[in-house]
Order: structure tokens, then sequence, then C-alpha cells
């Protein structure tokens, strides 16, 4: 904290300090300027375009509680510390980051918030705060609860405030959800990314048929029905330049327009908007919205997706395994290639495959998959039989060309071999 002085005049008493009669005399007493960053936050970004907002009403209502603690050497710090539109549920935020730092660097001595959940809604995010707040002797104030950081009767108030801050937060969560439910089960749409085949009304929030999507849609199952395999049904889909749903946010930002995947075609196919229903905790309700796809053609397609064979997912400990994970990568595409695995005669055998092969197809990719005991067995003997954990500490990148069935290695220490 910086140190100045205030001079005070006062009368002496007594016997004379200086000749003549009684005097004035100025004595010099020491004061602390007390360095005071204002925090204001706002959850949404609702009102913040008005020319008195939320953060405005905070700052004021902080400044006025400086002011009135002039005595004791209190200043406000010309910065501003604003999150509008920041949620209290998280500390990622750039005003708070900013504070935080200027703490760190010595610039503020004391912390003041209209009221303590501006600052943090999480217990475990504020005491982190409140941390950094101590490490660095610097204090935090409420300037609508009262308290001291600096006992311990104010931390155990601030720790009560905080809490019940907490449940408020969890509380509006469950509401929020609950209303989503509750939507839902009328048949509301409540949101998220729009799909092919739909439109949102800006205005009612509810969902428009967009005519020429919804002829592809219709046409997709009927294709997968007619090849029976979603890879066929992505080329063919790609044969004719479809695409993932594209639209523009109130904000001007686009979403969508990517090219379609085995994964997107699969959960196209398995959505049941499409035959006008919603989806809540796995029961379908009615919705609002007109079906673009007869239920007979969407219950067909679906049992063929069901009766598909699903490769199972590896486990834990088959993911210890791939000792390549992350380190080997396709030479013909450029994509990273994934370890995964298959059963042959109740035996599991590993491999790793090329991502794109496995999201657009094998005849995508010249590589396709090599077997993992091979790739890992040549990669240990070019390393002079290093131990399996320590390929990822000593391997850049390994390149495999399935046209030339070529390995590359790039160490670490930027010395290739191949």
């Amino acid at each position: 904290m910086e140190r100045v002085y205030v001079l005070r005049e006062y009368r002496s008493a007594g016997k004379n300090l200086m000749s003549g009669p009684k005097r004035h005399q100025l004595a010099v007493t020491p004061a602390t300027i007390v360095r005071c960053a204002i925090y204001t936050r706002k959850s949404t970004e609702e009102g913040l375009e008005q020319e008195f907002n939320s953060l405005m009403a905070q700052r004021e209502a902080a400044e006025a509680y400086i002011l009135s603690q002039r005595e004791l050497g209190w200043t406000v710090v010309p910065q501003a510390y604003d999150d509008g539109g920041f949620s209290g549920g998280s500390m990622e935020r750039p005003a708070l980051k900013l504070l935080l730092a200027d703490v760190a660097a010595g610039r503020v001595d004391c912390v003041v918030v209209y009221k303590v959940d501006r600052l943090s809604r999480s217990l475990l995010d504020f005491a982190a705060i409140i941390g950094v707040l101590d490490k660095h002797d610097a204090t935090f104030v409420s300037v609508t609860q009262a308290f001291n950081t600096a006992t311990s009767l104010g931390r155990l108030t601030l720790n009560v405030l905080l809490s019940f801050a907490q449940f408020e937060r969890e509380l509006t969560r469950e509401r929020t959800r609950d209303k989503v439910h509750a939507a839902r089960r009328k048949g509301k749409w409540t949101g998220g990314h729009l799909v092919l085949g739909y439109d949102m009304e800006p205005r009612a929030g509810k969902l428009s048929v967009n005519v020429a999507e919804a002829q592809q849609v219709r046409e997709m199952f009927q294709i997968f029905l007619k090849k029976c395999s979603l890879i066929q049904t992505l080329e063919e889909a790609d044969r004719r330049g479809w695409r993932t749903k594209s639209w523009v946010t109130r904000k001007g930002t686009t979403f969508g327009g990517h090219r379609l995947t085995r994964h997107t075609v699969e959960y196209m196919l398995s959505n049941p908007l499409y035959i006008g229903k919603v989806r809540l905790k796995g029961e379908l309700h009615d919705g609002e919205h007109p079906a673009i796809v007869e239920l007979d053609l969407w219950q067909k397609a679906n049992q063929l997706l069901a009766s598909s064979t699903i490769q199972e997912q590896p486990k834990a400990r088959e993911r210890i395994e791939a000792i390549l994970r992350g380190l080997l990568h396709c030479e013909a595409c450029g994509t990273p290639m994934v370890p995964a695995y298959t059963k042959r005669n109740a035996v599991r055998v590993r491999y790793y495959t090329c991502l794109s092969a496995q999201k657009r197809g094998w005849k995508t990719c010249p590589s396709r998959s090599l077997p993992a005991h091979l790739i890992e067995a040549a990669v240990l003997e070019r390393l002079d039989h290093a131990r399996p954990e320590s390929v990822a500490g000593l391997v850049e990148r390994i390149g495999y060309d399935g046209r030339t069935r070529q390995v590359s290695i790039l160490l670490r220490r930027m010395e290739s071999a191949q």
C-alpha cells in the first residue's frame, strides 16, 4: 500500500510550545491510500445497450460507498472491471481475470462489489478468489452486505451468504430444466442446433418446414433403405452435394454447412423431429411442428439401424494399450489414425484406422487400417526397443503412407528417421 502524510491543524494546550500565548501548529500524521477496484457483472447481455444499465448502477453504488470511506484513504481505481453477459458460475470472465492480475501485480488493495454473488456464485470459485486476495494482502467489500473478511466472524458470514448464492444458482438451473421438460411434454421445440428440413420462425420460436431441405431428408431415408448402408448413403449424399443445415444467428454468426459424415447421417435417420415428435428422457411426445417424413418410412430406417452391427467401444484398459494414440497420422489425407479393434473368433484384434476413412468410408483413403501390433513393434524397434510408456516422450509425430506402406518417425529432438 502507498503511504502518504496528511497535514492536520490543531490548537496546542497547556504551556506554550513556541514563544507567546496559544498558537496554531501543524502536526503530520500518517494515512494510507487504499486503491479500490470496482467489479461489476451481469449474467446476460439483455439491457446492456441502455443508457443506464445494471453495470452502471452497480458501479454508482460502489463509488458512493468508497466516497463515504474517503477519510480512511479510500480511492477509486480508474480501470473498469465490467463483465457484461458472463455467468457467475465460472471464472472464465475477462474482467475478473484482469482484476486478479492487477491484484497480483500490487495495483489493487481492495475489491468492491455491489453484492457477493456479483463476484461469484460458486463456493469453490469464491474461495479461490479470496485466496488470491489474501495472498496479496487485498481485502474484499460488498456494498449491500456488511462484513469484514479480516475477522473469522466475517469469513463465516461470507461463506453463509455465498452458500445461499450457490443454492439460488442451482435452484435457478433446476427451474430452467423443469421448464424445458414441461415445454417438451407439450411438444414445443426448446432450441438448440437446427436440423436439415426445418427453419425457425424468429418471433414465434417455432419450427417451420423448409420445402427444399425436407425433400432432401426424405430422399436420404429412401437411399438408406435402398443401400442398407450408412457409408453408401453418405457417398450418394456427397455425390449430390448435400451439406448439413446452415443458418445465421441474430448476431450474424453462421453455423453448419459442412460435409456430412457417417455420424451426422445416422443422427438424421434416428431424429424423431422428422415425424413430428420431440424426445424427452427416451420418450416421444407429439410436437407442434409438422412432420416431413412418413412414420412407416422412419420406423423402417430405424429398424435397419438397430439391426446393424454396432462396434463395441474399447474399455479404459484397451485405450491404455494404444501406445501410439495421438502420435500416428495418415500421410495420404493428413488426418490422425485412431485406435480401434474388432473381434475375430472371440479374439479381440487391435488396429489403427484413418479417421477420415472411419467417418467417410474406406474408399476415401488408401491407408484405411493398420494392424496395431505391427506398427507398434516397428516403432519400438526403431527406438532401440524403448519401453512402450516412454514412446510419447520420445516421439513428436509418426506418419504412415498406405500407398507406399512407409513409416516416418519424427523425434522430439527434431531428428527424423525413416
